[in-house]
């Protein structure tokens, strides 16, 4: 899918991953839509990019209903979704103040997981009536995972059981849709410089990333963007997730 005059819908879209992807969209000719709960940050982007910012709540079904009722008004059809919008709260499955809270573990999965297959179903409702492009294609559905999904570390339990289900829905997710030539293709990043990673030391930025075989550094939102746009691009890759992470493998801690 070439992205020029294309509505992309990115969740997540006000800093790190999404803004890296609504700035590639913008930058490529398409309309970013952006879908955040940031609403300054989110605006901001929107004005710098011409896009359009709709303040939601991923795992609402009626706030994305709503979001995407936006698009239709203002644009008539929707091309792409990136799934960028996730938490990740640190804690044990028993620590020193007892069981892992019930709570938290739920509002990652509902945040992380459930946010993810939200707008990526009600997404590809929307996306199923466009007319067919080269080889049938109608759409493209981007999700984002972890390596957390295959080697969660200490206190990423609720983290990585989020992330492990968005592994394990791309396969499904993308024979289900592929009689409607929509493409789903997840992307799991290794350790990036996100806005949740710059707020830890530098020391412990520093440490992390020379954990990194090559390059040894943290992956940046263009490092995704650049992925997520070749993922747009290539018909071929579908069904897959695909690691971004310069060959780390997670310790334990």
């Amino acid at each position: 899918m070439n992205l020029k005059d294309k509505t992309i819908l990115i969740t997540g879209a006000a800093s790190g991953l999404g803004a890296g992807t609504a700035r590639m969209v913008a930058g490529a000719g398409g309309r970013p839509v952006m879908l955040d709960l940031n609403v300054e940050a989110g605006q901001a982007l929107a004005e710098e990019l011409g896009g359009l910012f709709l303040k939601t709540d991923v795992s609402s079904e009626s706030e994305v209903q709503s979001a995407l009722g936006n698009v239709q008004e203002q644009f008539g059809s929707l091309h792409g979704v990136v799934n960028c919008a996730g938490i990740a709260p640190a804690a044990t499955t028993v620590g020193k103040r007892g069981a892992h809270p019930l709570d938290l573990f739920e509002r990652v999965i509902r945040v992380n997981l459930i946010g993810t297959f939200n707008v990526a179903r009600l997404g590809a409702e929307m996306m199923q009536r466009n007319e067919p492009g080269e080889d049938g294609e109608r759409g493209v559905i981007i999700n984002t995972a972890s390596v957390a999904a295959y080697e969660g570390q200490v206190g990423q339990v609720a983290y990585s059981a989020s992330k492990g289900g968005i592994v394990g829905l791309t396969l499904p997710m993308a024979r289900d849709l592929s009689r409607f030539g929509i493409r789903v293709v997840t992307i799991a990043p290794g350790i990036f410089g996100t806005p949740m990673l710059s707020a830890m030391p530098q020391e412990v930025q520093d440490s992390l990333a020379a954990q990194v075989p090559f390059p040894a550094r943290l992956g940046t939102p263009e490092d995704y963007a650049a992925l997520a746009r070749h993922i747009f691009e290539n018909r071929m890759l579908n069904g897959e997730t695909i690691r971004l992470d310069g060959a780390v493998r997670m310790g334990a801690r």
